[in-house]
């Protein structure tokens, strides 16, 4: 039985550095998240076309957040590996590789949101509603969007130099860059959404400039802080004396990271899909599901800091070279994960019903986002053990297994499902969300089995 305990339960030192990594992480994206809760809020206190408008261009610019995230995370690989070789020269061109894939990445969202923008937005449109109200939620949604192309190279910077800084175990810079960001957010958003302090009341554009503002703000931060403090930040140095990254190590990092890359970007577009599905039955449920989502997303910030701290735990033990000690290090977090997370799933499920009553939206929206709540709550710990299983595979290099894990899955079994119940049933739209929740039990039990199995233990810098 202490046999058992000893293999998924580390001693104090264990959980304090991982608490060391994960921590400042869950502060930064707690804070943004909740700063994101009380920007929803201010927004849907205006009406609910606007959040409803707001809401859509936000789930395609996640779509564009997440193919960042994959651009820097293939290179994230080698960066923490590279990292726990003590190798800062391999950091440094990982880092110019991120800012060539950024770079790449934004010119062409940037493109083909100003081209085909009102088609986008118009496609989560297509449910029951008033006209009028449709072509409310589709004008605010153009006007968002519109201001909000100015703020992308801005997080695409931030997400070069904070993905680096975490790869190295160096979490706190970021923390305070965002900190910062969501202060600068939400008074700004005060100011302008409702016109305070002799400002002009701007509503959706308000809430869009302030947005872009606060990027601009941490990404000064962090780039400055990075360049200012050499010693702290050794690979900083010489970052730019060129920008030319080796061929051989291009073709590893592109070998590698392609996979990520393509996974967020369909993994991203398949979220966006299945809130697409979930629209048909009406605009009630694209407020109702902006409502839950915004919620989640405070409380999934365990989970997700959890999984960041297996990419870079197991990643530099690994780089290192500590083949037994990476898969031992990895059974204890995937363990506190799940754990942590089902604590916090009962706390959402039981505050389910006050969340919605924030917003100034109508009675159905509001029923609806209580229950997306629910379920969501209901199904956290089963996310938290994907998500610490994604990142285990992913340390090893191991994306091609992660892009079939991750991306396709979504495609061929979660928008299967809600494609197939959303258009050919009468389902309610409740009982949609929850099959495609339990079709991720398949995608559970593949996980258990390629970390047990042991494939992700390889060392792809040595």
């Amino acid at each position: 039985m202490m046999g058992i305990i000893s293999k998924f339960v580390g001693n104090k030192d264990f959980y304090k550095m991982v608490l060391m990594i994960a921590v400042p992480i869950m502060i930064q994206n707690g804070i943004t998240n909740f700063v994101s809760l009380l920007d929803n809020i201010m927004i849907g206190q205006v009406g609910t076309e606007q959040m409803s408008g707001v809401a859509i261009v936000n789930q395609l610019i996640f779509v564009y957040n997440l193919c960042i995230f994959g651009g820097v995370s293939g290179a994230g690989i080698f960066t923490a590996q590279y990292f726990g070789q003590g190798n800062h020269e391999g950091v440094r061109q990982t880092m110019r590789f991120k800012l060539w894939m950024s770079a790449v990445i934004t010119a062409l969202t940037a493109l083909l949101f100003w081209v085909c923008g009102t088609f986008l937005i118009r496609s989560y449109l297509t449910g029951d509603g008033a006209a009028e109200s449709i072509a409310a939620t589709l004008a605010y949604g153009k006007q968002y969007l519109g201001i909000m192309l100015i703020g992308l190279p801005a997080f695409a910077v931030v997400q070069i130099y904070s993905s680096t800084l975490r790869e190295c175990g160096q979490t706190v810079l970021p923390m305070k860059a965002g900190i910062v960001a969501v202060v600068i957010n939400l008074t700004f958003n005060y100011i302008l959404i409702y016109g305070k302090f002799g400002a002009p009341a701007l509503g959706v554009a308000g809430a869009a400039i302030a947005t872009i503002l606060s990027r601009y703000v941490e990404m000064t931060i962090v780039v400055v802080q990075v360049h200012r403090k050499k010693k702290e930040y050794p690979y900083a140095t010489g970052l730019y004396r060129t920008l030319k990254v080796p061929k051989i190590l291009t073709f590893h990092i592109i070998r590698k990271g392609s996979p990520l890359l393509f996974n967020e970007t369909l993994w991203a577009a398949g979220m966006a899909m299945l809130t697409q599905c979930y629209s048909i039955r009406g605009l009630n449920v694209v407020a109702g599901l902006n409502v839950s989502n915004t919620i989640n997303n405070v409380f999934n910030i365990v989970f997700i800091a959890l999984g960041d701290s297996v990419a870079i735990i197991v990643g530099q033990l690994l780089g290192a070279g500590k083949m037994k000690e990476a898969r031992d290090t990895d059974n204890k977090l995937i363990t506190f994960s799940v754990l942590c997370c089902t604590g916090v799933a009962a706390i959402m499920f039981f505050l389910a019903p006050l969340f919605p009553n924030l917003y100034h939206i109508n009675r159905e929206a509001r029923q609806l986002a209580q229950y997306f709540i629910m379920a969501t709550a209901v199904f956290m710990p089963q996310n938290a053990f994907l998500h610490a299983t994604y990142f285990t595979l992913r340390s090893g290099g191991k994306t091609i297994i992660t892009f079939l894990f991750d991306s396709v899955f979504i495609w061929c079994v979660s928008v299967s499902l809600a494609f197939f119940f959303s258009h050919y049933t009468a389902l309610p739209v409740m009982a949609v969300y929850v099959a495609v929740q339990l079709g991720d039990i398949i995608k559970c039990t593949i996980g258990f089995l390629l970390v047990k199995r042991g494939v992700w233990l390889q060392n792809i810098v040595g």
